[in-house]
């Protein structure tokens, strides 16, 4: 008696094969594949943009932490981010001072001033009184003098994208600054914060412009000797001053940015816009996808009937939502790129770093990935006979 032997299941093509079936198929309808690929460009675009800016933002709250040379911050035990406040006694400077490896120990002054502008009226600034030689807290990123120009007498350092803003200042330009007479030593350029744009004078100067007594300050900046360990300096100031923070600029910029996004509007509002634009685009591309799927299902039924598997044209899928990935992250980020390169703007910087490009690639691969699996459900329940229909 003959047996009969149960068909066995087609074994899966490899994946190079279904690779170039998926390629041809993307090739051969452009159209299409021209508008899944913008999907992408878009969602990379947008979020981008919105990250870029957010990430300038931050940028301009935290750089003061990155700029001022500084190892070790003390501030006061209340602080929670850089903004004029309770102020330090001098017997916090003293004991940063005599703290085993501290080689240097400074005072800041960091508080808001008024400058009369020429017409009448006055606008604000934030006045930053640091001491030579070590100018721990700035100033740094000159477009018009350097730092030696504060040794002048009752010399400061402008913003220059706020020149005209404060009444068209030019070097040597004499304006009052809280009801004192000062020169206009230089110009820094792109050191705008949320708030007024910063001054820099000599620490003498602006204790006397800032109305400070002569025992108070606003922070003290240390900078560790060569050798010692921040973290072991860092623990031994901290017991010897235990009614402040003594913090690293690491740790600083942090807090910065943990204020920013728990107590300002900025975090929700980026984020929001960011999240916006990912599902936009995830939208776009998984619409694109089926859409491809439905106008191509007599393919894949042809495949199907061929002997391609589940898993073949889940491969097919995958190679096909990578290129489409690719191809409009790679467009994305020249478009963003080009876009940030354009923005020359103190007041608005669009920050993107190597990291947020790769970190996008990785979003716009998985987007798209699972845009491809939606595509897939509805491929598994494609029947082969319906070629021969």
């Amino acid at each position: 008696m003959t047996t009969l032997k149960r068909a066995s299941a087609p074994a899966p093509r490899g994946f190079i094969t279904m690779a170039r079936v998926g390629w041809r198929m993307m090739f051969h309808d452009k159209l299409k594949m021209a508008g899944t690929v913008l999907g992408v460009v878009f969602a990379v675009v947008l979020s981008n943009q919105q990250l870029g800016v957010f990430g300038g933002l931050v940028y301009k709250n935290v750089m003061f932490a990155e700029n001022a040379g500084a190892d070790l911050w003390v501030i006061p035990g209340s602080a929670e981010t850089l903004a004029p406040g309770q102020p330090l006694s001098d017997a916090v400077l003293m004991q940063a001072r005599v703290t085993p490896g501290v080689a240097v120990a400074d005072p800041l002054l960091y508080s808001g001033a008024s400058i009369q502008l020429p017409g009448g009226g006055t606008e604000a600034v934030t006045l930053i009184g640091t001491r030579a030689p070590a100018f721990l807290g700035g100033p740094w990123n000159f477009v018009v003098g350097d730092r030696t120009a504060l040794a002048s007498p009752d010399t400061v350092l402008f913003e220059t994208s706020d020149r005209d803003k404060l009444g068209g200042l030019n070097p040597g330009s004499i304006r009052e600054l809280n009801g004192h007479r000062i020169v206009v030593g230089g110009f820094t350029w792109g050191l705008v914060p949320f708030g007024p744009s910063y001054a820099f004078a000599d620490y003498d100067l602006a204790q006397r412009l800032l109305r400070f007594d002569r025992d108070r300050m606003s922070y003290v900046l240390v900078k560790v000797q060569e050798g010692s360990n921040v973290s072991d300096v860092q623990a031994a100031l901290q017991a010897r001053v235990p009614e402040t923070k003594v913090v690293t600029a690491v740790e600083l910029r942090w807090m910065i940015v943990k204020y920013l996004l728990t107590r300002t509007q900025i975090g929700v509002s980026f984020g929001t816009s960011t999240v916006f634009g990912l599902l936009i685009g995830l939208i776009i591309v998984a619409l694109s996808m089926f859409s491809s799927v439905i106008d191509n299902l007599r393919e894949f039924g042809t495949l199907k009937a061929i002997g391609a598997t589940t898993t073949d044209l889940a491969k097919l899928l995958f190679v096909q939502s990578v290129t489409y990935a690719v191809l409009g992250s790679l467009v994305g980020s020249f478009l963003v790129t080009r876009i940030s390169g354009g923005i020359r703007s103190a007041q608005l910087q669009m920050f993107v770093p190597p990291q947020m490009t790769l970190i996008t690639w990785a979003l716009m691969i998985g987007m798209c990935v699972a845009a491809s699996t939606l595509a897939l459900m509805r491929i598994r329940k494609v029947e082969p006979g319906m070629v021969f229909r």
